[in-house]
């Protein structure tokens, strides 16, 4: 198992996982929302690709619409 850091909660998940597949597990559309892993912004073309390694943290924020 994989231990992160998410929002500043300590989460554990499966080896291999992508950030794609880490914010459709949190039931997150991840065309919409932004992610900081190791105060680096992940690009959301690279999102499928970039897979989740132990320690790592993450900053997520979703957008929400309003006036």
């Amino acid at each position: 198992m994989v231990t992160i850091t998410v929002n500043g909660d300590t989460k554990t998940i499966s080896p291999d996982t992508s950030v794609w597949g880490f914010l459709s597990d949190l039931g997150l559309n991840p065309t919409k929302v932004a992610v900081e892993r190791n105060l680096v912004i992940v690009s959301k073309s690279t999102f499928k690709d970039e897979v989740l390694a132990d320690g790592d943290v993450l900053e997520i924020v979703h957008f929400i619409g309003g006036g």
